[in-house]
């Protein structure tokens, strides 16, 4: 184990594994949001996820945002990436409780045939996205038939050539972000593209968890999860609630693609495996079906990620992050927050 190294950059483990653990937290929240409300896993989130990734780096070639430059510069091009994204991953995930969900849970099927059709959706968008020059050539068929009735043409084949020549391959954002130094701690250098993301990430969890507390759309979704039955009873509409949940995790997951991608810049049709893989663990470990579990969850599994492979060698990586969970979970059964999100106080 090699201390030193761990003591040496512990300013920038702390941070770099905050700003990975925000990301983590982001996704959590579209699993924590549906098990509170139906008990159930949403395994085909993470693709959800994965699609919004692609969305942001094809705006920005369409853009003709294809340069390199600051945040600052690059700012106008991430402010449409996200409306663009969250409503792709938005219609997306409601898409996916419509056709993989609301028939089996009306049936009241028993909860491993519905964790089977999550992984069947899951398989479906991430496979679809491999083979994504069949869906350029259907978009920029119809897209060719609106524009034609105002006499113009949009060939989107010719635009995303080199991403469609390899469609299994890794798709890098066009716009190579600069980080710009904010401030110094000791001797490590706190980037705007880091700060954004802690922050974005924070006041989109802050913001939810406030919706979900003082809304009323937000006691709908807690006396859903809290028990459907009654809450039917007062009046509220369980299939529209879930469905709209959906959108909810949806939208975080959007959020969560534009900050994935001011970070790393690069996407592939199968990161949602991976990805998916750590933001349930982090809903898991803060105790899923409680939101601010989920940001604490995704925080500490970022941060043990990094320490890990400090102290490892990043091979260790992934296995210090589920070691962690384990002890936690033989503690704590039910996660560090383990409080349900049908019994959040309002």
């Amino acid at each position: 184990m090699d201390f030193s190294f761990l003591f040496d950059n512990f300013v920038e483990l702390s941070v770099t594994g905050l700003v990975l653990g925000s990301v983590y937290a982001l996704i959590a929240l579209g699993y924590t949001l549906v098990y509170g409300v139906l008990q159930l896993i949403n395994f085909a989130h993470a693709d959800v996820f994965m699609w919004g990734t692609f969305v942001v780096a094809w705006l920005f070639i369409l853009l003709g945002a294809n340069s390199t430059g600051t945040l600052l510069t690059a700012l106008p091009f991430l402010l449409l990436a996200l409306v663009v994204a969250a409503s792709t991953t938005g219609g997306l995930a409601m898409l996916v409780e419509r056709v993989a969900y609301r028939r089996l849970v009306r049936k009241r099927a028993l909860s491993y045939i519905v964790l089977i059709s999550a992984i069947g959706a899951s398989f479906v968008l991430s496979e679809t996205m491999g083979i994504r020059d069949r869906i350029v050539e259907a978009i920029s068929g119809l897209l060719n038939g609106i524009a034609g009735l105002f006499g113009g043409s949009v060939d989107l084949t010719t635009l995303l050539a080199d991403y469609l020549n390899n469609p299994r391959g890794p798709t890098r954002l066009p716009f190579e972000i600069q980080p710009t130094t904010l401030f110094m701690i000791g001797e490590f250098r706190v980037r705007d593209t880091d700060v954004t993301v802690i922050v974005a990430a924070l006041i989109m969890m802050v913001g939810l968890d406030f919706f979900i507390r003082r809304t009323r759309l937000g006691r709908e979704i807690r006396a859903v999860a809290q028990d459907p039955e009654a809450a039917a009873l007062m009046g509220a509409n369980s299939t529209s609630v879930v469905n709209k949940t959906f959108l909810i995790g949806g939208l975080m997951a959007g959020v969560a693609a534009v900050l994935f991608m001011i970070k790393t810049g690069q996407t592939s049709f199968d990161i949602g495996v991976v990805l998916g893989i750590k933001a349930f663990t982090a809903a898991v470990l803060g105790g899923i079906g409680n939101l601010r579990g989920a940001l604490l969850g995704g925080l500490l599994l970022g941060i043990a990620e990094n320490y890990g492979s400090a102290l490892f060698g990043t091979q260790w990586k992934d296995v210090v992050a589920f070691v962690l969970l384990v002890l936690i979970l033989l503690v704590r059964p039910n996660g560090l927050l383990g409080q349900s999100l049908g019994r959040a106080r309002a």
